[in-house]
């Protein structure tokens, strides 16, 4: 399926690279994507589907709407539609984003959509390189502004059903060229059932106990 992933995925990059975003204009994805069958080219994938994973026709295209997102993220563009899964199927394992920086894809109702308020040009470049899938966000002007991601109130909690839920809240800061933080705005709160077990055994919580974790370090883009 992993294979059959980087097919998928390099059938869907060929559909948005290189589109524009003008002022006022709404990107969607399934829109420029389009329904993925067989017809196509897609091939079985992986996708996650309440709270387990299975093979599905152009599974894998959720890497490509996690890229767009967590790129759009580091932009001043406006995210009118997005989703994630309410499970987190897998322990973090050499993270290097936070929890809930992604926007998963569901055809047709799924939808990422993202809004151009700006008054410069975007233009979207998507390639499946040699060991990744690479993407940037290019402007019309010189870019006033940079933007980095913090991570805010991360906690799991033992809930009275006996399972543990993940939370946390995703800020966006914006700085000037100088380094000088101008603003930052609340972009994302993430809610997940976990299917794992969040503790080391012997170190379980009791279900009225949190553990919390606060990311002050920015992840930037």
């Amino acid at each position: 399926m992993q294979e059959n992933k980087i097919v998928n995925l390099k059938i869907a990059a060929r559909r948005i690279n290189g589109i524009l975003l003008r002022p006022g204009e709404i990107f969607s994805y399934w829109k420029l994507i389009g329904r993925p069958s067989r017809g196509k080219g897609y091939l079985p994938g992986m996708i996650l589907r309440n709270g387990s994973f299975q093979a599905g026709i152009g599974g894998g295209l959720c890497q490509l709407s996690n890229l767009i997102f967590w790129m759009t993220l580091h932009t001043p563009l406006t995210v009118l539609e997005r989703h994630r899964h309410g499970y987190d199927v897998f322990p973090d394992s050499n993270r290097t984003q936070p929890f809930g920086s992604g926007a998963t894809c569901f055809y047709p109702y799924g939808d990422l959509m993202i809004r151009n308020d700006t008054q410069d040009i975007y233009q979207l470049l998507i390639r499946v390189g040699a060991d990744d899938l690479e993407g940037e966000w290019r402007i019309s002007e010189k870019p006033q502004d940079r933007f980095e991601i913090v991570e805010r109130n991360h906690e799991f909690r033992s809930e009275y059903w006996g399972g543990y839920t993940r939370h946390n809240q995703l800020y966006q800061q914006r700085f000037n060229l100088y380094g000088e933080l101008l603003d930052e705005r609340l972009a994302v709160e993430n809610s997940a059932i976990t299917m794992y077990a969040p503790f080391l055994s012997g170190d379980v919580p009791s279900t009225n106990v949190k553990q919390s974790n606060d990311t002050e370090g920015g992840y930037s883009c």
